[in-house]
């Protein structure tokens, strides 16, 4: 399956669907009666004033979850083969993104974090525009606009604006005014939610919508045992590829060297950030789904014991495939 996905066929995107359609097709055997779909944060539900949460019947959910991904899969490896990071051109990144969107079965159904992730990618076309661009104000103005609607469709996403100072500080010389131009960008938004609030009369609510950021770290995440087994295979392959890259990394060109390096970051960042919420969801870590699929891919792309990495790829497939049929 690697050595197919390797090369850069446009048959590929045939097999990929094969794989989305696997890593997905066991959860429809025990797929709950109804299931709720949220687009917008509470704080944002009065721009949205329709009843859209049961909009959807429980198997078309998971449809469009599952074309959902499969955009989302094609945008990321565009994005890759268009910055060059891998080195050469391959469709490993929709692959990877594709295999781990399907490890539980909270990634499987719309969810707000699903939906952000295409501002995840859109993010990564500016955020690596930045280290070739001469003025990167207005890029950094969108950067922040981006953020900013990502917060009002799931609010932890609003720690990704710290990603926009991380990578103004990997790609760019100081200059205070592109550090404002991300500030102004997401204030712009949030002001005109403001006079939406004042204009219905919700504006002396206004100041609650950041309450959440004030919220304890916690000491302990409640999660299903069965799913640390799943987890296995996907930390060996992490800990794989931090290796790998270890070795290539002063080997490679100083852009792709730091764009790794904001990768790590934003993964770090969407991972930490679930506490925001009030209640936790496994399916906020879909905001990670992004960078860990291109490290996933640089680890595939490069491995060179066929039998190893095709083994420990069909490992992880089998093991999310026998997850989403069995309803533990």
């Amino acid at each position: 399956m690697i050595s197919i996905f390797r090369a850069f066929n446009p048959l590929n995107v045939l097999w990929l669907a094969i794989v989305l359609f696997l890593s997905r097709v066991g959860y429809l055997f025990h797929v709950p009666a109804t299931l709720k779909f949220i687009f917008v944060e509470p704080f944002a539900r009065l721009l949205v004033p329709v009843a859209y949460e049961y909009a959807f019947s429980p198997v078309l959910n998971i449809l469009l979850a599952a074309v959902l991904v499969f955009i989302q899969a094609l945008l990321l490896n565009y994005l890759i083969n268009f910055y060059n990071l891998l080195g050469k051109p391959t469709f490993l990144p929709a692959l990877m993104y594709v295999t781990l969107s399907g490890l539980f079965a909270p990634f499987l159904i719309l969810s707000a974090p699903l939906i952000c992730n295409f501002l995840v990618i859109w993010m990564l076309f500016k955020l690596f525009s930045l280290y070739k661009g001469d003025d990167a104000k207005s890029t950094v103005y969108d950067l922040g606009m981006i953020v900013a609607l990502g917060s009002l469709i799931y609010f932890p996403f609003i720690y990704l604006f710290l990603v926009i100072w991380i990578a103004l500080v990997l790609f760019k010389p100081f200059n205070w005014r592109e550090w404002i131009a991300g500030v102004l960008g997401y204030v712009t938004v949030f002001f005109f939610l403001a006079v939406f609030y004042y204009l219905n009369d919700h504006l002396p609510v206004f100041y609650k919508i950041w309450r959440p950021l004030g919220t304890k770290f916690p000491d302990h995440i409640s999660i299903n045992s069965y799913n640390y087994v799943l987890l296995i295979p996907i930390v060996a392959i992490l800990v794989l590829c931090f290796f790998k890259l270890q070795q290539n990394f002063f080997k490679s060109y100083v852009q792709i060297r730091k764009s790794f390096q904001l990768l790590f970051f934003i993964f770090l960042i969407a991972a930490f950030s679930f506490y925001v919420n009030a209640s936790f969801h496994l399916n906020h870590f879909l905001l990670c789904i992004a960078p860990a699929a291109v490290f996933f891919a640089y680890f595939f792309l490069y491995a060179t014991r066929k039998w190893f990495y095709e083994s420990l790829f069909l490992l992880l497939l089998i093991s999310v495939i026998c997850f989403q049929f069995n309803n533990f």
